[in-house]
Order: structure tokens, then sequence, then C-alpha cells
């Protein structure tokens, strides 16, 4: 049978095998480990759905294959006899064997069984009647890049595919937009329309490095491209006096260290109380808890906050999903893991998919206040500056030294009006000024 390069996410249309298990001529049994494939966001090891033996590598370590590209061929002992040869080294784009003309349309599900190799993706394997529906001129489309192309309404039978067995996938979408994006916008600087060619042409030779754009970045600058060109952002701040949250945090904490070993069974940040916090302002404030889905809202019924953590070369958003209902130990104990998991790309796909919004902390670095780009579909994000000491004026008139923090949050105004994400901040400011109710 064919092994195929699985689908690893909505938007993932490609991977790298950066490790095989096996050599050709070994053995195999299902749901053993066979590969490990790379992806712009994640790093996963593929196991075997199929017992019996690894007769031919296809893609080498370090080649990258499409989606539905065959990477390998596993056959049964008997047919073991005369195995085929491995590829190894490999510089040659490697490209999905060639299919049926009927398979370049979308088969109706029932056409289309599906074989589960993991909780966290499938791969789908063609059937002997695929049905003649095609899309977009005969062209297959994938639901994420359909719905992305009604949203933003992109022609579709204007597209190129590059996706597997020729159908038009996320990326492609996403490309067309931010190309008209550029056309539409007449006072754009003059640097933005020159090639890569004539902007090194500014510059003398040798007097710079040129770092070729991998996955990640090429996918955080068209997503982000895309929110600022199509999102109507407005922002809102506010100061949050933390004095009474450091001193419940550090209670907390010492509460921790009590242990007979003498090691913390815990140790909360800020950040996990302005998870908490956000979670549990958007239970008060629902109408806020929401996303943008072109002719609709969808309002959420829990709150899944996203936490953005950088990267070497970008930054993912886990999602802490029901944070409202999680202790503040679960919170903080589940972020870690997400950071560290998030640091070697090994998140799974649906954990960092999704979510009701998405905090974006950088007052470890010192910055006092800044704004964030919205991460669509979601309607707001919070950017959370540094804890300082600054002078405020008391009820009694007196101005004294206390800790503040500014929250800012960013807000698409076709979901979240002014006020509504002013009554949302001020949840946030009352929990966060009374952090004894995030501890229950």
């Amino acid at each position: 049978m064919d092994v195929l390069m699985p689908q690893l996410g909505e938007t993932v249309a490609e991977g790298k095998i950066t490790k095989w298990f096996k050599s050709a001529g070994d053995s195999v049994t299902p749901g053993e480990n066979l590969f490990e494939v790379e992806t712009d966001k994640v790093s996963m090891e593929v196991p075997a759905i199929a017992g019996g033996v690894l007769n031919e590598i296809r893609v080498a370590v370090g080649d990258i294959a499409a989606v539905g590209a065959v990477v390998a061929v596993i056959v049964d002992q008997a047919a073991a006899s005369a195995p085929r040869p491995l590829v190894t080294g490999s510089t040659a784009p490697v490209a999905p064997r060639s299919a049926p003309a009927a398979l370049m349309s979308i088969a109706p599900p029932e056409a289309r069984p599906a074989v589960k190799l993991d909780p966290f993706y499938e791969v789908r394997t063609p059937a002997r009647n695929y049905g003649p529906a095609r899309l977009a001129g005969g062209l297959g489309v994938t639901p994420l890049a359909r719905r992305l192309a009604v949203e933003s309404g992109v022609d579709l039978g204007a597209i190129s595919p590059s996706g597997a067995h020729g159908h038009i996938v996320a990326r492609d979408v996403e490309a067309a937009i931010a190309q008209a994006a550029r056309r539409s916008a007449p006072t754009a600087a003059p640097a933005a329309a020159r090639s890569a060619e004539r902007i090194k042409s500014l510059y003398a030779p040798g007097s710079y490095a040129e770092i070729p754009l991998d996955g990640m970045r090429r996918t955080i600058a068209t997503r982000l491209t895309e929110a600022q060109h199509t999102i109507p952002h407005f922002h809102l701040s506010l100061d949050v006096t933390i004095d009474r949250l450091l001193q419940v945090r550090a209670e907390a904490n010492a509460i921790a260290r009590q242990r007979e070993d003498g090691t913390p069974s815990f140790k909360l940040s800020l950040n996990d109380f302005v998870i908490k916090a956000l979670a549990l302002a958007l239970q008060r404030v629902p109408a806020a808890n929401a996303a943008w889905a072109d002719d609709r809202i969808l309002r959420f019924k829990s709150s899944d906050i996203g936490v953005a953590v950088a990267l070497d070369g970008g930054l993912i958003t886990p999602v802490i999903r029901a944070a409202e209902t999680k202790s503040m130990t679960t919170i903080s104990t589940e972020v870690k893991d997400f950071v560290e998991r998030a640091r070697t790309r090994r998140l799974k796909p649906h954990e960092y998919q999704g979510g009701s919004t998405t905090i974006s902390n950088l007052g470890m670095y010192g910055i006092r206040e800044f704004t964030a780009i919205i991460n669509p579909p979601q309607a707001t994000i919070l950017a959370v500056g540094a804890g300082q000491r600054r002078p405020a004026e008391g009820s009694d008139g007196v101005v004294r030294f206390v800790n503040q923090m500014t929250a800012t949050l960013s807000c698409d105004h076709r979901v979240v009006d002014g006020a509504l994400g002013a009554e949302l901040l001020a949840a946030l400011k009352d929990l966060l000024e009374h952090p004894v109710g995030l501890m229950l």
C-alpha cells in the first residue's frame, strides 16, 4: 500500500520529512512510528497504518512533499522479495503520484472513506466512484480555501492551484488576497512594489546577508497582511493597578513551596492571571466572545484563550480551552507545557487552531504598552505591557506610587463596537484588581 503525506492542519499544503525511523526492507507493524514530518508550525511523528515490509522510500530526509503525495510503499511479506530501490539525497521536487482525472474533483463524502491515522489528522483514500462534481471551473478546492474565497470575494476561477492533485488550497487564495490588496492601495510606499533585486540595488554589495523566508515566516506575513487590510481595527487602552494581584500571586507561590522536598508544586505568572481574568471577562460580556464569519457572527459558549509564544523566526498561539472553568494551577501547567512543546514544534494542530481571542504579553521585555494585530477569524486580541511603579491619584486626592500595567484591546469593528470593547476591558480590569475571585 502507498504511504501518503498526511494533512496536518487546514492550512498546511506540504511537509518536509526530517527523519525516517525505518529503512527500506525493514518490517513495519501498524501504529509503529514510520517517519517524522515538519510543517511551518509543527513537527510530528507519523505512524504506519498497515503492517508489512517498507519496500520503498520515495521522499528522502530533507525533501518536501505535498499533502497526499506518496512518500513510501509498504508491501506484505510475500511481495517483499524484490524490494524497490531506496531514494537518497534527491533534490528534485516531489510531486504527488499521477491520479485519474476524476480524482481532481471533490468527491462526495461516501465516496472518499477516511482512514484514521491519529486523532489529529486523517488521510482520505481514493475510491473507485469519485463522483462527477467539480468546482471552480474543473478544479478541486479545499474547504478552507473555499471559505477564504467567499469571505474575501476572490474569484476561484482566476487562481492557479498549487495543492495536491491540482487542488486550490488556502495559500493560493491568501496570495490572491494579498495581490488584490496591493493593487487597491495606490498610496502604498514605492518600495513595496519593487522587486527583491531592485531593493538590493539600493545597498552596497556585501553590506547585508539574505535570509530566505521559511514556511512559518511566509504564513505570518500572509495572514497578518490579510488581517491588516481586511479587518477594521480600533484600539482601547486602560491601566490596571496590580498591587493586590502581586500580593495574591506571591502568597500562592509561597504556599506552593511548602512541600517536604522544598520544590514548588507550581509557580503562577502574571500572565496566568491575565488568561483567567480575560476568560471570565468574556463570560461577563458574552457578545465580545465572538468571531466574524462573513455573513454572520459566531458567538462562543466557552472562553478559549490563545497565548502568543515567540519562536525562532516567528510565533504560534496555542489555545487554553474553556479557560473560565480551569483553576489557576491548571492554566499555569497547560501554558508551561504548550510553551515547551511549541518551541520544539511538537504541538498538534488542534492545540493552536481556533480560539475566542489571543493574549500577547511583552511585559517581560519591559514594553510599557503596544497594539497587536488581530489573528483572524478572532475579533479581539489583548496586548499586555509591563507592570511598573507609577504615580496615581487615589480617591482621597493623594498621589501615591502604585504598580500598574497597561492593557490594550484591539477590536474588529464588524463584531465589537467601541462600547462593547470598553465593557470587556472594564470587566478585565475589575477581575485583575480583585484577584481573589480568580483563585476560586
